[in-house]
């Protein structure tokens, strides 16, 4: 679909094409298309020739607007002898426009030339365009030890609004495995580079649409977020925190995954599988850390030089195409390495983006926490963001710290360039964790020593003292009450067990002498517990739970009756000899009362047991 949308595009273009803008003309464009990674880079050497009667300042560039919403980063600058993809240090303004009178669908960007081009002069400059998501995998789903094929499509002719006298074209691919590619007059194949051209004398806006399909094996790493946090300590370290969630963006792994196949065919690894991540970290960083959610990860590798750390990461498990998986890299830089003063304001000069290579990002926050106290803070930027600003609460803070935070999407590594932030701190201010560090610990001693020589102690005819001596006693009394009621409860138990025996063996004269024996238990533990309720109710500090009591007595008692005529009415039952259907017609209303009762009794008891 997305193929079909393009050659359209291209088609309509050319259909729809207006006259060259102005007397401006390209007297060469040299284009080069580096495909050897997930990141399309497109450098472009244009020559371009003054042969109107005007002074002209500025250049349009033209994309199809398909490839301009994949555009991350877009640059100008003089023409270098050797032609190298590189970022120079100088570069020109470079602004979106719309001209007036052109074709449908193309993206036009003006580029502000350092000096006004003169009649018949001409200047050759370089441009460099990076694109993401520009290389479609096809087939989109392939196995775990399948190689990945991707999808590039473009113009062999350089869309211009100008008249091109000569131009070339060069696709560089990873390797010389190429599945198919477009054919056009003055095509060439050289290892793993294709060249188109030269054409000459063509008209503006030509276009003749290209597609080339072959291997590309290299990770497509994807962050879909990266949320970079910079706190500055005027102790001496700044602290870099990177949080990743990451994603295999290449094709699809189709398939349950198996650890057997890897290993036992050494040479099917995965070819597509992201395996390991590669960052150049500042060449001092220090205190280098790896971890994901369950905690550290062991599996990296750091090593450095007088110019740059590097930091080799391996995630728990090899990345498919679709895969995700998230992990914090974190790592301190000396002080005097990233902040500097000029003209009584002090700046953070540190590097924008992640310092993973070939890294593509959706969506990246930066956030530079500032030292309590700062102001006038400013922001320096070499592109445009999103910026605005939050408090942080840390360690020892009293109104919190200034948190300067800026945002850009689809980010590429050229994105990783300087940028600085501005504001002014007052030294007096560094004086105030040590204060405060000193005076909480004076303090600390002087309670203790005030602790120490006070008397703390309770006298023992205080009213609060009586009253918790008076609690006590209140609490041991419900203690013995609770212990009385648990074995009245056993005895129950056991008056029950004496029903069992008499329906199994019918012995009724042993059944009575369990109820008598049981009777002169109960009358002893009444008479026990008659001295506790009367003090209950005599104590001033068990009006709270008085109710309670005697409720849970009340209910005892109750039971206590409901179980006696159970008793009864069977031992009369087995008098009479009734049959056993009879007998448990008899009781089995009575049965339901007293398990309702027992119930009703052992929730007191938790209540009680509680208190």
């Amino acid at each position: 679909m997305g193929i079909s949308r393009f050659v359209l595009l291209v088609f309509t273009i050319s259909m729809l094409a207006s006259p060259a803008l102005s007397d401006l003309v390209l007297s060469k464009v040299d284009r080069r298309i580096y495909l050897t990674s997930h990141i399309v880079r497109i450098s472009s050497t244009l020559e371009v020739e003054n042969a109107g009667p005007e002074t002209v300042s500025k250049v349009l560039l033209a994309f199809p607007d398909l490839q301009a919403q994949n555009l991350a980063y877009l640059m100008a600058s003089p023409h270098e002898a050797k032609a190298k993809v590189k970022v120079s240090v100088v570069s020109f303004p470079i602004d979106v426009v719309k001209p007036e009178d052109m074709p449908p669908g193309v993206t036009f960007y003006s580029v502000s030339l350092p000096q006004g081009l003169t009649v018949g002069a001409s200047f050759t400059f370089d441009v460099l365009a990076v694109f993401t998501q520009a290389l479609r995998p096809m087939p989109e789903q392939i196995g775990q030890a399948d190689i990945q094929l991707v999808l590039y499509q473009d113009s062999a002719y350089y869309l211009s609004p100008y008249v091109v006298k000569v131009q070339s074209l060069s696709l560089k691919v990873p390797d010389s495995r190429i599945e198919s590619y477009t054919t056009l007059q003055s095509t060439k194949v050289q290892g793993s580079e294709i060249k188109y051209g030269p054409y000459e004398n063509l008209p503006a806006f030509s276009s003749s649409p290209i597609t080339v399909h072959f291997e590309n094996n290299l990770p497509f790493a994807i962050a879909q977020e990266l949320v970079r946090e910079i706190e500055i300590s005027h102790w001496g370290n700044v602290l870099v925190t990177e949080h990743y969630k990451l994603i295999h963006g290449g094709a699809q792994s189709k398939g349950e995954f198996s650890r057997l196949e890897p290993q036992a065919r050494e040479n099917v690894q995965g070819p597509s599988a992201v395996r390991y991540l590669v960052a150049h970290l500042p060449p001092r960083a220090h205190s280098v850390y790896y971890r994901d959610a369950i905690g550290n990860i062991s599996t990296s590798h750091l090593r450095g030089d007088s110019k740059k750390t590097e930091l080799l990461i391996e995630p728990r498990y090899p990345m498919f195409g679709g895969w995700r998986t998230a992990f914090t890299i974190g790592y301190g830089l000396p002080l005097q390495d990233c902040l500097y003063e000029s003209e009584g304001r002090r700046f953070l000069n540190i590097t924008f983006s992640s310092p993973m290579i070939e890294l593509v990002i959706d969506t990246l926050i930066v956030k530079v926490v500032l030292p309590e106290g700062s102001s006038d803070i400013s922001v320096a930027a070499p592109f445009f963001m999103k910026q605005w600003q939050e408090t942080k609460i840390s360690h020892l803070d009293i109104v919190g710290r200034a948190v300067v935070v800026l945002e850009k999407t689809n980010l590429v590594p050229e994105h990783n360039q300087y940028f600085q932030v501005y504001y002014k701190f007052n030294r007096l201010s560094m004086l105030r964790e040590p204060l405060m560090l000193i005076s909480g610990i004076f303090f600390f001693f002087v309670a203790c020593i005030v602790y120490m020589h006070a008397d703390t102690s309770i006298s023992k005819f205080s009213a609060s003292y009586l009253a918790k001596q008076q609690w006590e006693e209140v609490r041991v009394a419900i203690q013995q009450v609770h212990n009385i009621i648990c074995r009245c409860l056993a005895t129950h138990d056991k008056l029950e067990a004496s029903l069992r025996d008499l329906s199994r063996t019918g012995e009724v004269q042993a059944c009575k002498a369990a109820r008598k024996s049981t009777d002169g238990l109960l009358k002893e533990l009444s008479k026990e517990l008659k001295p506790l309720m009367t003090f209950l109710q005599s104590s001033p500090s068990a009006v709270q739970v008085l109710s309670k009591v005697e409720e849970l007595v009340a209910k005892e008692k109750e039971l206590l009756e409901k179980l006696m005529a159970k008793h009864s009415t069977a031992v009369e039952a087995y008098e009479k000899k009734s049959g056993a259907r009879d007998i448990e017609n008899r009781i089995a209303l009575q049965q339901q009362k007293i398990t309702a009762l027992r119930q009703e009794v052992d929730d007191l008891l938790e209540f009680i047991d509680e208190i």
